[in-house]
């Protein structure tokens, strides 16, 4: 598996100008994980056994920030690209299981590799040596495994978001975690409470744009439920009802892994059942139903993203689809322009992705509805490629026009618009000045 790694220019340029001062040097961590996965690295990070002050007199020709100087981290800017360098340690106790008390230098790159999360971040390159691999990270990327360097309880007690990264890396990575490292997780999940908010969602988000969530879903429910507590309660909770083979976590978990890996997406569908377990009821027939689940839902995702500290848009945007994943799309002209009407372009493109997830994970006989969705799609793209009328600001009149054809100033003019606007939009009137005009003062005779 191992390849030769070719660092950009300013990255080598480090790791030579320290060799050349007598210094060890090495790429540490995710980027030479990358590299060895044959994807590019987002960021190169540097570690050596030059202390800091011995970093800055090297590059003392060049901008050096003390980006994280007390934990032995400064940032070199070689032609204007930042490149952290980060001097060899071991961290000496988690308090608040979170980050170290106090760290301490040390000669060994051993021992800074050994406080490493997972064997597939501990690895160290540099040109002189070729790959450092003390806890077989190699092999497990060859593996495909992801396994935590030493004792995974150790490593969570130290670092509770670490547990959240174990879940993100394997979704991302499609890496099944270990046996070991996946006990550890069940067992020290509490430990999250210790994580801020804000990392809870950087980390969720990403690890539900992964390509192994579905089986993250199912595998961690108790993990995630300290989030959203309805997690667990909808894991083997049957529908009893014929278009569902699936349990309801089942259910997310396989519309969430179909529809494409953007965070609102992703969401939408993680809790767009969420109220079910809330709603159910059994009618005479045995049937299952779920009467006002798609409001439950709204209502469990705002307090969630909220409390993870979302920003307003996507919550916005998750909240809408989570209302109306469950309702039927129109498939005729004037229904879809009723609805471009009601909520735009952009939220119904985001609508229909979250539509056709839902019901791939429904059971396979009622799939004939994506025939459905198909139908609304083209007539969709039809309307906005002939530039239907749907919005007041499409008119081919405007307040002006009104007030000249006698409309009074004031609220009378809005309400005359959005009276021609449902005119055109019910395909009463085309949208054409000279016939809204004409069909206005004709309604207006009428009235009269």
């Amino acid at each position: 598996m191992p390849v030769q790694i070719t660092p950009p220019q300013q990255v080598s340029a480090i790791l030579e100008k320290l060799a050349k001062n007598g210094f060890e040097a090495y790429l540490v961590g995710g980027c030479v994980r990358d590299c060895l996965l044959g994807t590019d690295p987002i960021d190169w990070d540097l570690t050596t056994n030059a202390r800091p002050e011995q970093v800055k007199k090297v590059f003392a020709a060049y901008p050096v920030l003390e980006t994280g100087i007390r934990h032995g981290t400064v940032t070199v800017l070689l032609d204007h690209v930042p490149i952290e360098v980060t001097t060899y340690r071991s961290d000496i106790g988690y308090t608040d299981h979170r980050h170290p008390d106090a760290v301490r230098f040390t000669p060994d790159l051993r021992e800074d590799l050994a406080r490493r999360d997972f064997t597939v971040n501990a690895l160290a390159w540099s040109p002189e040596t070729g790959f450092i691999d003390y806890f077989n990270g190699i092999n497990d990327l060859a593996q495909r495994r992801l396994r935590c360097v030493g004792e995974a309880s150790v490593r969570f007690e130290e670092d509770a978001l670490r547990i959240l990264r174990a879940l993100r890396f394997s979704s991302v990575l499609g890496f099944p975690i270990s046996p070991d490292t996946s006990a550890a997780i069940h067992q020290k999940k509490e430990l999250l409470s210790f994580v801020a908010a804000e990392r809870v969602q950087k980390e969720l988000s990403r690890c539900l744009c992964g390509k192994n969530i579905q089986e993250i879903l199912l595998d961690y429910p108790d993990v995630l439920s300290l989030f959203i507590p309805q997690l667990s309660r909808m894991k083997g909770f049957e529908q009893h009802n014929p278009h569902h083979v699936y349990d309801i976590l089942e259910h997310t978990a396989k519309a969430v892994s179909v529809i494409e890996p953007d965070p609102v997406l992703r969401l939408a569908m993680l809790f767009h059942d969420t109220g079910k377990p809330d709603c159910f009821s059994i009618d005479e027939d045995g049937v299952g139903h779920f009467y006002g689940h798609a409001q439950k839902s709204v209502q469990i995702a705002k307090k969630a993203l909220q409390t993870l500290r979302f920003d307003r848009t996507t919550i916005e945007n998750v909240l809408f689809l989570v209302k109306y994943h469950d309702t039927m799309l129109p498939t005729e002209r004037k229904g879809i322009k009723r609805w471009l009407n009601r909520f735009g372009e952009t939220k119904l493109r985001l609508l229909l992705p979250v539509k056709y997830a839902d019901t791939l994970a429904l059971a396979p006989e009622y799939h004939h509805r994506l025939s459905e969705l198909h139908d609304f799609s083209e007539m969709l793209e039809t309307l906005l490629q002939e530039q239907a009328c749907f919005s007041v600001s499409q008119l081919a009149v405007n307040g002006n026009d009104l007030i000249q054809a006698g409309v009074t100033k004031g609220p009378q003019v809005g309400v005359a618009l959005e009276f021609l606007l449902n005119a055109v939009i019910e395909e009463t009137v085309p949208n054409d000045r000279e016939q809204l005009l004409k069909y206005w003062k004709e309604q207006k005779g009428t009235d009269q």
